[in-house]
Formats: C-alpha cells, structure tokens, sequence
C-alpha cells in the first residue's frame, strides 16, 4: 500500500510541476506574443481556470506528500519526504502571499477596466512564480530521490 501512496504521490506532484513548468515556460511566451488585448485576456483567462484548478492541487500535494511522511516513518527517505513536504507548503504560501493577489486582479482585467500598469503585475506575478516552480521542482526532486 506505502509503495502505490509513494507512486501515485510522485506522479501528481510530478504533473503539478509539468504543468506550471509549461505556463512559465510555454504558455506565457505564447501569449505574450499576442497583441495587447489579446495578450491581457489570455492571461485572465489562464488565470481563472488555473486559479480555479491549482489550490486543489497544491493542497491535495502537501496533503498526499505528509500522509506518506507519516505512513513511511522511519523508512528509508523519510527525511527527504519530509523536506519535501516542507518545500511545497512553502510553495502554497509563496502561492497566497504573492501570487493570488495578483491573479485575483488580473482575472477580471478586461481592456476597459485593466489598470495602467497591468504589464508590470503580470511580470511581476511571472517573477514569483519562476520562485515557485524551482521550489516544487526541488520538492519533486526528493521524492523521486525517496523513491530510489
């Protein structure tokens, strides 16, 4: 039962990454290469499905990642479980502090109502958020190291 938590934990954490990988990386070059407006919806669009989607994630990943903690104690990598449970509560605070706010305004920006320095915010939002991929890469990193 510890081996298939171990696995399944690491393939949903391992997704959460690719996924966030791919909007820093892919999605955002994408849109930044649209014109304005376009550009500006997009990103409020990205933001409310991934706004919605993305807490769940992270919680149910810190939730998983502490379960095999605990259910794995005192096996070999526990430590580095336990560490990297401590990266991705690190990530979901990152997540509340710094980036939420951003795209809980930036998710109802239209053309009409988007603030004069929208651009900055998204860039800022981006910076945060390069942070908050190398955090849940190197949580992902120990667990597969748990793994082995």
């Amino acid at each position: 039962m510890l081996n298939a938590l171990e696995v399944f934990t690491t393939v949903t954490v391992g997704l959460m990454v690719g996924v966030e990988f791919s909007v820093v990386f892919v999605m955002n070059r994408i849109l930044d290469a649209l014109p304005e407006d376009s550009r500006q919806l997009g990103h409020a669009h990205g933001g409310r499905m991934l706004g919605a989607v993305m807490p769940v994630w992270y919680i149910g990943s810190v939730v998983l990642v502490a379960v095999w903690a605990v259910a794995g104690w005192g096996h070999p990598g526990t430590g580095l479980v336990v560490t990297a449970a401590g990266l991705l509560i690190v990530s979901v605070v990152m997540s509340v502090v710094l980036l939420v706010p951003i795209n809980n305004r930036n998710k109802t920006w239209t053309p009409e109502n988007r603030p004069a320095d929208w651009k900055q915010q998204l860039h800022r939002w981006e910076r945060y958020h390069y942070a908050r991929v190398a955090v849940i890469i190197a949580a992902f990193t120990l667990l597969v190291a748990a793994l082995v």
